[in-house]
């Protein structure tokens, strides 16, 4: 059986049965604070710098403080090989960057450092559904998120685009997809535009030009999708981001949910129509995979 890791900002690796978290601490009580998901694979975590840049991102519109950039690289740096040491150079692990507010209420007597944010990361083992994903991809369901897709500008208040740890709605659309049948979900605006998934990005494979919607339109900027259309540009794909239809996602080549831990997960049905399996598939799975080892 794995074992997990905890360790704290300043590299402090604690024991995982130990409690740690403050019963009134804001993520807790309200969601209020951000994550980052790495994959540690082979001994390393992939794509660090992105999600670092994603992180303060996601900083900057909670008005959290800036994160330590350098700090968090090197507690990284700790869980990783503290997670290696315990499970193996070649376990893959889930390796999660949590970032909140802090706590509710600064207690009594206590000082100056407290009402500070915390900061903790965390590594476990990769769900089995994930290695099933990976081979025999999902079906998927298309839900309305309920938006236009203007509102990121017209609302910044919703926080589209940061990954905030309220992610209650993303966990219900997944249980009602299971309810009715369906694997995962593909959000669509309220115009009937293709978003994302409720913990993926969406990519249409087009001949040799890969195609994703424009973040523009109040989706998290997918790290694994900015690696892979780096490295697939370099090597001679097209890629494109721009407004997608769920017909354009029927008449594509093959439609992925591209992820951070997941990596590439084909959509084998959408809203029940079959969508074939083409020769680009395993072209596509791997440049995803050099991808995420293009950037460390």
């Amino acid at each position: 059986m794995s074992q997990s890791v905890l360790v704290s900002l300043d590299g402090t690796v604690l024991d995982p049965e130990v409690p740690f978290l403050h019963a009134d601490d804001l993520a807790a009580v309200r969601g209020d604070g951000i994550f980052e998901t790495l994959l540690i694979r082979d001994g390393r975590a992939r794509c660090v710098t992105l999600h670092l840049q994603r992180l303060a991102r996601s900083a900057e519109m909670l008005d959290l403080p800036e994160p330590d950039a350098q700090a968090w690289r090197s507690a990284i740096e700790v869980a990783t090989r503290t997670w290696v040491d315990r499970n193996g150079e070649y376990a893959e692990g889930l390796l999660r960057l949590v970032y909140s507010r802090g706590r509710e209420a600064r207690p009594a007597g206590a000082g100056a450092e407290s009402g500070a944010p915390t900061a903790y990361l965390t590594v476990g083992p990769v769900a089995e559904r994930v290695v099933e994903v990976r081979a025999n991809g999902v079906s998927v369901i298309t839900l309305d998120r309920g938006y236009s897709i203007d509102v990121a500008d017209a609302a910044p208040w919703q926080l589209l685009g940061a990954k905030t740890l309220s992610y209650a709605t993303n966990m219900a659309a997944l249980r009602h997809a299971a309810d009715n049948g369906y694997d995962d979900v593909i959000y669509v605006s309220s115009e009937g535009a293709i978003l994302e998934g409720p913990r993926s990005t969406v990519v249409a494979v087009m001949g040799k030009t890969l195609v994703t919607p424009p973040a523009e339109t109040g989706i998290l900027p997918g790290t694994t999708q900015v690696a892979t259309f780096a490295l697939a540009a370099h090597e001679g794909w097209q890629t494109e981001t721009r407004v997608l239809r769920p017909a354009d996602l029927l008449e594509a080549d093959s439609v992925w949910l591209i992820s951070s831990v997941t990596l590439a997960a084909r959509v084998t049905a959408l809203n029940g129509h079959p969508l074939p399996a083409t020769e680009t598939c395993q072209d596509f799975i791997d440049v995803v995979d050099r991808a995420i080892s293009a950037d460390e």
